[in-house]
């Protein structure tokens, strides 16, 4: 721990999706005096070799990170990973990071209880202890507070059995929320869309993109959303 005027600060790790939500818990615990941020952690698909569910390029994840002013490190699924295969390489990660006297481990989570429960077991006995700085906040007042705060996100992935294909590559607004139809969440809690998020108050700069083509697959559409550098 990291003792400063009196104050001990917990090391911390946050689970980086790449998207809103858990940019805004960056955001959150970059403004908590109780917590050093030493890290981000990010879970990418070895068949697609991008962020899980979000399609995100990994280019895209090191330019967040840069923007943050954190280390990011990788955790690599395996193609067709089972669940056990995914204990395994996450309990894997967790001591690697206990070992590095990382005392909490925090995610974006909103509601789901089934996430939180099942994040809270994977911990239990680690000597780390979660933490979820956006659990149960009011829905209405976390949009209204993230879009008012100049945060910038594109819809990177839709579930086409909840939301129609357009809206993959479009900026997260509130535009866009009100066309949802009844029963859909507006931070797409329930895996209704995911995001990738390129500007906000938890960036020292933005990070311009284009928006490339959007394909489907496995019931989804994804849009690649693509640094400028390197083009489209």
């Amino acid at each position: 721990m990291l003792k400063r005027r009196g104050l001990i600060k917990r090391k911390t790790v946050l689970s980086w999706s790449s998207g809103k939500d858990s940019a805004w818990a960056l955001h959150l615990l970059q403004q908590d005096p109780a917590i050093e941020l030493v890290g981000l952690f990010t879970i990418i698909e070895q068949k697609h070799n991008r962020a899980s569910m979000h399609d995100t390029r990994i280019e895209m994840l090191h330019r967040q990170a840069d923007a943050a002013g954190l280390p990011i490190e990788l955790v690599v699924l395996p193609d067709e990973c089972s669940n056990e295969q995914y204990d395994a390489i996450m309990q894997a990660y967790i001591v690697s990071v206990a070992r590095n006297q990382v005392e909490c481990m925090a995610f974006g989570d909103l509601f789901v209880s089934e996430i939180r429960q099942y994040r809270e077991r994977q911990l239990q006995g680690t000597g780390i202890s979660p933490l979820f700085p956006l659990w149960g906040m009011c829905t209405r007042y976390l949009v209204e507070t993230m879009l008012a705060a100049g945060l910038h996100a594109h819809i990177s992935s839709v579930d086409l059995n909840k939301l129609p294909a357009h809206l993959a590559g479009k900026r997260w607004s509130k535009e866009v929320i009100a066309d949802f139809p009844d029963g859909c969440h507006p931070c797409g809690e329930n895996g209704e869309i995911h995001t990738v998020v390129v500007a906000g108050p938890m960036f020292n700069k933005p990070i311009p993109v284009n928006v490339g083509a959007v394909i489907e697959r496995d019931g989804f559409a994804y849009a690649d959303i693509i640094p400028q550098s390197l083009g489209v």
